[in-house]
Parts: C-alpha cells; structure tokens; sequence
C-alpha cells in the first residue's frame, strides 16, 4: 500500500528582483504572462512614473502603475517574485495603493456603460433595466416654474 503524500503549501521564493512581466503574472494582475508583455509593449505599464519594457526588473518599493480602461491601478511591490503564487499570499507581495476616484471612476462606468451599448449586444437585461430606471429617476427634472427669472421684453 502507498503512502499518500500531500502537496506542500505554496511558499514564497521572493529574489532581491524579477521581470516586469513575470511579477504581474506571479502577481496576478493579468492572466498570462503574454498578456502582461503585451500591455509593457503598448505602454500601459510604467514603474515609478516611466514606461516600463517588459524585461525591466522590478524589486521591493517600487510602485507599479497599470492602465486598464479606464481606471490606472497603482501597487506597491512588497517582494519580487517571478513564481505564480495563490491570491492568499497576495498582501505578502504587492499593496494595492489606488486612489479612490479611481474606484469612483470605474462605478460610474459601470453605470453608465449600458446608456452607450455597442451596436450587436442585443436587448437590455432586466438588471440593466432597472439600473437605467434607476440612474434616470436620479437625475432632477427642471420646469421653468421652478425658477424666479425677470424677463426683459
């Protein structure tokens, strides 16, 4: 009979540096590693204020600002590692130090985003409907009668 051996936790590894691309793929913040060099290529990444090839090294205190339309998101690096990690080791690695109109911009997107639907979406789902019931029964409607004007004629 064989004896079951489990699988170890997921340790970090951290180095003193590591490659842009790896660390926002180890980090999570994209998917794969192409797509990561894909957007250091188009210039969406920048570390510190200036844009950022894909080799770049990053190492611990260097801030990572990321363009994904239409907010920039901005992490402090904590340790640079080049290994995939599981997202309960995240906080060890990076800081998320976005700034809350960020946020805001990304809610008011959110909203407004079904008010401007791309041609081919096909109809408004009933959540999308009651969000656009919703957002025009906010905003204030305004009668003349409301408002004290003299009017020269």
């Amino acid at each position: 009979m064989k004896a079951c051996h489990s699988t170890p936790p997921a340790t970090l590894h951290p180095a003193a540096e590591a490659r842009l691309d790896k660390w926002l793929w180890a980090a999570r913040i994209y998917k794969t590693r192409s797509l990561a060099s894909d957007a250091c290529k188009n210039g969406r990444i920048s570390i510190n204020g200036a844009q950022a090839k894909p080799s770049r090294a990053v190492k611990p205190g260097d801030e990572v600002s990321v363009k994904k339309s239409p907010v920039t998101y901005k992490f402090l690096v904590k340790q640079a590692i080049e290994k995939r990690i599981g997202a309960r080791l995240l906080p060890e690695v990076l800081e998320n130090i976005t700034p809350p109109e960020q946020y805001e911009i990304l809610e008011m997107n959110r909203i407004s985003g079904f008010i401007d639907r791309a041609r081919g979406t096909g109809r408004p789902t009933k959540k999308d409907r009651r969000a656009l019931d919703e957002f025009t029964d906010e905003t204030p409607s305004f009668h003349a009668e409301d408002f004290d004007f003299d009017l020269d004629d």
